[in-house]
């Protein structure tokens, strides 16, 4: 039986769960029938000129994964409405206020969160990202319409807003810059490769994945000895200062997932774990004192899998009936 966690997310899923180009084709064959710009290629949309813009409206919930400019304009009162946007893992979102026209008197609200927010789970998680929560929210209405452009911190972003008044709404636009050294990222796909670096920094940095994978480590590099250690309630790598974790669970936010493994040490060669989670989370921690690497490829776990184990797999977790 599905989780409440992927009745939260089930339209951030059917994004998620197609290809990069088949997630663009889900979002843009809503888009009204008179507007066929939606309809092009996103490489044709390329080949345009440079002075043309993606356009569309927003709805009250919806989801966007590319650049452009995005209009929400109220039909009705609309008091719960959430838009999320996200890039891939090395780029950071940016969010311009072009124009808005709502109610701040009459308690409507427009706010840009730096992450993703569902049922007041976070992603990153308050352990993970470097301002306060509090400081992670930019009320427009709080503003005094100063701050117009916002940037993430990650590769994720949202918007969430109340619109009493119809006719009332906003516009704003999306784009992307690139991230030198991206840190909690969440996957669009469910299958990828990637390598994270932490150069230096004291920092705890976390790749979501929202599906069940086999994730497969070929390359971790903490300044240590070799070692790999199982998650045990009296072990784990807490006192080492740096080390990477697996976490599995049915949150959004790392911090409230289980626990499946620690690697302590670096190693060259394969560790692979197949988790049968909603969400899986690879988690580095970071002293400071090193340049942290870890190399990592996942795909989505199927049910084959799930009944034949390889010989470098440590143990499985959360699969249907455990």
């Amino acid at each position: 039986m599905p989780s409440a966690f992927q009745f939260q997310c089930h339209f951030i899923l059917i994004f998620l769960a197609a290809s990069r180009g088949e997630t663009r084709y889900l979002e843009m064959r809503d888009a009204s029938e008179d507007e066929p710009f939606l309809l092009l290629s996103e490489d044709l949309k390329r080949e345009l000129s440079a002075e043309q813009i993606y356009r569309r409206s927003l709805r009250c919930i919806d989801m966007l994964s590319i650049e452009g400019q995005f209009t929400f304009t109220a039909d009705q009162p609309q008091l719960h409405c959430a838009n999320f946007f996200i890039g891939e893992p090395e780029e950071l979102i940016t969010i311009d206020y072009d124009f808005v026209n709502i109610d701040c008197q009459g308690n409507d609200f427009l706010k840009v969160f730096d992450g993703w927010i569902l049922k007041g789970e976070k992603f990153p998680s308050s352990l993970d990202h470097p301002l306060p929560t509090s400081q992670r929210y930019v009320d427009f209405c709080e503003t005094d319409n100063t701050q117009r452009s916002i940037r993430s911190s990650q590769n994720v972003a949202m918007i969430f807003f109340r619109i009493h008044q119809p006719g009332n709404g906003f516009t704003v636009t999306v784009k992307k810059n690139p991230n030198l050294f991206p840190c909690n990222v969440i996957s669009q796909t469910p299958s990828g490769r990637f390598t994270m670096v932490i150069p230096h920094q004291h920092r705890n940095c976390s790749f979501s994945i929202i599906y069940p994978v086999v994730i497969k480590i070929s390359d971790l590099i903490l300044g240590h000895l070799n070692g790999l250690f199982l998650k045990k309630p009296s072990a784990g790598c807490a006192g080492v200062g740096d080390f990477v974790e697996l976490l599995g669970g049915t949150s959004l936010d790392p911090s409230k997932m289980f626990p499946l493994a620690d690697l302590c040490h670096s190693f060259h060669g394969s560790a692979q774990m197949k988790i049968g989670c909603d969400n899986t989370v690879l988690r580095m921690v970071s002293s400071g004192k090193h340049i942290n690497r870890v190399t990592f490829e996942y795909h989505q776990l199927d049910l084959q899998e799930t009944e034949n184990r390889k010989e470098n797999s440590i143990e499985e977790f959360c699969f249907p009936g455990i």
